[in-house]
């Protein structure tokens, strides 16, 4: 039985003294193919689109929804078969995240970061660390995010501190963008070391002096409760710390990787509002007076839209599989300097549309479904907020640049979780 939802405070946020913490883990299912993996996404999307309206409207955070997503399995498919997972394709996973974005794109966020961080292990992970984290992921584990400090002048800019005391490791710091870490068992954390360089520290939910702060109060991906953690002194193990420094002089797909999911939510967001579009045409427009039309679904100048619409629909998914594939091909190998910049390249192109196709099908829908579509009853305009929100994730004028700088100059993109 999960505890009620608290009662929440006169902001709209969650008292902090109510906020629930996650479920000791469970064994979930064991998913085994890609095929499964996507039958299931698509299970749990019919239910969780079901109340993804009125989660929105009253900010209600998905605890049993998450729940039931990991004891799918969803979240342990792609550990690598030698680990006992299903190591799905990098097509099936943006399928995955896809699917879920366009069921509720703020429940389908929140295992981004288990994903991001789980592809960074393989590529900066030791063998006695990937068997350790993969083995807690099929036993049922959640890895949120602790991410970037406010007021740094670079969001990869980090005041948080690791340093070795007498007793041992200690963590302290306060992040921001901390999506999936109320739920989330292991909250994994950008800090620099005794030695100024950047490391990724991975501290337990319920250790010493880890506070999660429901503070999120952003008007879009509302659910997400992307907030603040912080750390005061926070016990690390030694097996826990990954020389993310190390990244920047070792090719890998982990970036191309995380990108992929942002750019595959997107993507989910812009199939949501276009089938909400269609709908409300089906099932509520009315003709323009002067079209002399007994129906909307007859008006030429949304026969258009609607039709222009699933062309870049489909354009933008067809970047974002063929993106995926590429990074798929390039993962089979040593990964080189240029395979690795091929990969974030082909994201980068992926991301440009899926941006645009979710911030123009969010607006073109009340074009075509007209101003009954802006009742609050109908809170369509979460589609617009959530497309909004989540693609300021990281600016898609910078995915033109890495583009530009690359065909021209023939400049790779830099290294990190953003490309």
């Amino acid at each position: 039985m999960t505890e009620p939802d608290a009662v929440p405070a006169a902001s709209g946020l969650k008292e902090e003294s109510a906020i629930r913490r996650p479920l000791p883990p469970r064994t979930p299912h064991l998913i085994r193919s890609d095929t499964e993996a996507l039958e299931i996404a698509d299970s749990l999307a019919v239910r969780f689109a079901a109340g993804a309206a009125e989660r929105d409207r009253v900010r209600r955070l998905p605890w049993d929804e998450v729940e039931e997503y990991t004891a799918s399995g969803l979240g342990g498919i792609t550990v690598p078969k030698e680990y006992g997972g299903a190591d799905v394709s990098c097509v099936t996973l943006a399928k995955v995240f896809e699917i879920l974005c366009a069921a509720d794109p703020a429940l389908g966020q929140i295992p981004q970061n288990q994903f991001g961080v789980l592809a960074l292990l393989r590529d900066v992970g030791s063998p006695q660390q990937k068997a350790r984290i993969y083995g807690d992921i099929l036993a049922g584990y959640r890895i949120g995010n602790a991410g970037p400090e406010r007021g740094q002048k670079a969001v990869n800019h980090s005041s948080t501190r690791l340093t070795r005391e007498a007793d041992g490791l200690r963590l302290t710091g306060r992040r921001f963008y901390s999506t999936g870490a109320i739920f989330a068992h292991w909250i994994p954390t950008r800090a620099v070391d005794d030695d100024g360089r950047a490391v990724q520290v991975w501290a337990a939910y319920d250790a010493p002096g880890v506070r999660v702060i429901d503070d999120w109060s952003s008007f879009g991906q509302r659910t997400t409760a992307s907030g603040s953690v912080e750390f005061t002194y926070v016990p690390v193990e030694e097996a826990l710390v990954f020389p993310i420094w190390s990244y920047a002089d070792r090719p890998g797909v982990s970036g191309p990787i995380s990108q992929l999911i942002q750019a595959a939510i997107d993507s989910g967001i812009a199939a949501a509002a276009i089938a909400d579009a269609v709908t409300f045409v089906r099932d509520h427009a009315r003709p323009w007076m002067d079209s002399g039309l007994q129906s909307a679904c007859e008006d030429p100048t949304i026969l258009h839209e609607i039709g222009d619409l699933h062309a870049d629909l489909h354009a933008a998914q067809a970047l974002l599989y063929e993106a995926a594939a590429v990074i798929d091909e390039v993962a089979k190998a040593p990964v080189s300097e240029a395979e690795s910049a091929r990969a974030s390249v082909a994201v980068a192109e992926a991301k440009i549309l899926t941006t645009e196709v979710a911030l123009k099908a969010a607006e073109t829908l009340f074009d075509v479904a007209g101003s009954a579509a802006t009742r609050a009853a109908h809170n369509l305009d979460r589609h617009w907020r959530n497309a909004r929100v989540h693609t300021l994730h990281d600016p898609v004028r910078w995915k033109y640049h890495l583009l530009g700088n690359y065909q021209l100059n023939g400049i790779f993109p830099a290294r990190h979780q953003w490309n």
